[in-house]
């Protein structure tokens, strides 16, 4: 990625946030509640730019047209923001020369006869509870923005194609066709370093749009640099305003309540008495605990919060655990930060602040074997490994050989080819899929493709193969075109 790149990369307050970012909970304005217009202003502020009374409409929706889902199933997608070189992490070439093979060594793993990095040393141990694809084709991706894989259309690239921010996410899509676990939770929910790591909704509406997590939990504040300030910030999402508890509000929405009884003879369809019970339910489910709790880590047992670590990444993949576990479908973590110990953007050791495959990549690798076994084990020992799919991939790989931009230990930007991983959601693992060619520059055997992927959470998902939603002109899309489910994992 290139200095312009850079200064393009956008903060979650330059985009603007969800929509619980004009909830302005700390003045008077954000809930005095005049009017059912001011009502809807307050607090029943949405996920993803929805209001939590639509969200509920759309959920009611859902269950009187008879769409079925397969409650309890949830995604973890570890979103390593930059390009993992897929050579240096899960397709290792100890055989070929330094210039190919790179400075790292390689660790036997519990699959005979594979082997990865030997960064990746606790996932090498409980290998057989993973499933490696070394063949996924990334020829269309790009990033700043990424959003091939994220929506599986191969034109998702805002560069070049102006629509291409409107095509929707599969998490978006999941959203929309299974919906969440609970009720009272986001269906899709991401921490985001920057928006254009980050796929919305798009043509589907902003109904579907991710929550963003990242103040609505107490997190340790990080330089963009990747370095930790010490200091914490977040939680205020759900905090009152000076002055008013919750029995305050209940009381205030009882009385209009009162007032909405006058207007009820205006009503001649029943709409406006459903939108009332449509915001009355909202307004529970805002102040209800269930949200509140998962992100709350102080609810946390001490030894599982200490097993995970005080890491940013670390903290945010528990707190994906406790999202899960209350009723989340889709969880996205942005794993990314603009420095040499916290980027998969490695170009160079002679290119700041991204540093190349030793000093960049050597130290954030230990932190994310940690990071994805940790996940894995807890899921695994609190019964829910089963019913949650953990997915670590990029945008694309990297150049099969060192060296690149006059640099001696860095690898530039590779479409040919990457690796992922999988782990959990009751599928078949302890496997390799597919294969690249010997210096791990192309695909060898078993293309893997966007489409491909979108076709296996749809399936997990039990979402339809053959979805659709209609683009700017009215015509219809459909978001799985030519993928076929991954047969290896079912």
């Amino acid at each position: 990625m290139g200095s312009n790149q850079t200064a393009t990369a956008c903060s979650v307050n330059q985009h603007g946030g969800h929509a619980f970012g004009s909830f302005q909970g700390r003045t008077r304005e954000g809930l005095y509640l005049q009017n059912r217009r001011g009502m809807l202003k307050t607090g029943l502020a949405g996920i993803g730019g929805l209001s939590l009374a639509q969200l509920l409409q759309t959920q009611q929706s859902r269950a009187a047209s008879g769409m079925r889902s397969s409650r309890g199933k949830s995604v973890i997608l570890l979103w390593m923001a930059g390009g993992p070189s897929q050579i240096d992490t899960w397709d290792s070439k100890p055989e070929r020369p330094w210039i190919n093979r790179g400075p790292f060594g390689v660790t036997q793993t519990k699959l005979p006869g594979v082997v990865i990095s030997e960064h990746l040393p606790k996932q090498a141990a409980m290998l057989d509870r993973f499933t490696l694809i070394r063949s996924v084709d990334a020829r269309h991706s790009n990033h700043e923005p990424n959003m091939v894989f994220q929506t599986a259309n191969l034109q998702a690239e805002p560069r070049v194609n102006s629509e291409a921010v409107r095509y929707p996410a599969l998490a978006s899509i999941i959203a929309k066709h299974h919906g969440a676990n609970h009720a009272a939770m986001p269906a899709y929910a991401a921490f985001m370093k920057s928006r254009s790591h980050l796929a919305f909704a798009g043509y589907l509406g902003k109904q579907y749009d991710p929550f963003i997590c990242d103040k609505a939990a107490v997190l340790p504040v990080y330089t963009n640099v990747g370095r930790d300030t010490g200091q914490v910030s977040g939680g205020d999402i759900f905090q009152m305003p000076r002055g008013l508890n919750q029995d305050r509000l209940h009381d205030r929405l009882s009385l209009l309540q009162q007032f909405d009884v006058l207007k009820a003879g205006r009503d001649q369809d029943g709409s406006m008495d459903a939108l009332g019970a449509y915001q009355r339910q909202a307004v529970d489910l805002l102040l209800g605990d269930r949200a509140r709790a998962a992100f709350d880590l102080n609810r946390e047992d001490p030894a599982v919060r200490a097993r995970y670590g005080n890491h940013l990444w670390c903290q945010q993949a528990l707190i994906a655990r406790r999202l899960v576990e209350a009723g989340t479908a889709f969880v996205t973590l942005d794993l990314s930060y603009h420095t040499a110990s916290g980027t998969w953007d490695t170009h160079g050791d002679n290119i700041p602040p991204y540093g190349g495959i030793s000093k960049g990549l050597g130290p954030l690798l230990p932190l994310f074997d940690h990071l994805l076994t940790t996940l894995v084990s807890d899921l695994e020992e609190r019964g829910l490994l089963d019913q949650v799919l953990v997915i670590a991939m990029g945008e694309f790989g990297r150049t099969p050989n060192m060296g690149t931009q006059d640099s001696t230990d860095g690898r530039n930007h590779w479409t040919d080819i990457m690796s992922m991983c999988l782990a959990g959601g009751g599928l078949r693992h302890g496997q390799v899929i597919g294969a690249s060619e010997k210096d791990g520059g192309t695909i060898r055997e078993r293309p893997v493709t966007p489409a491909d992927l979108a076709a296996t959470l749809f399936r997990y998902f039990d979402v339809p193969q053959d979805v659709q939603y209609t683009d700017h002109q009215g015509r219809p899309k459909f978001v799985v075109d030519g993928g076929q489910p991954l047969a290896e994992l079912f």
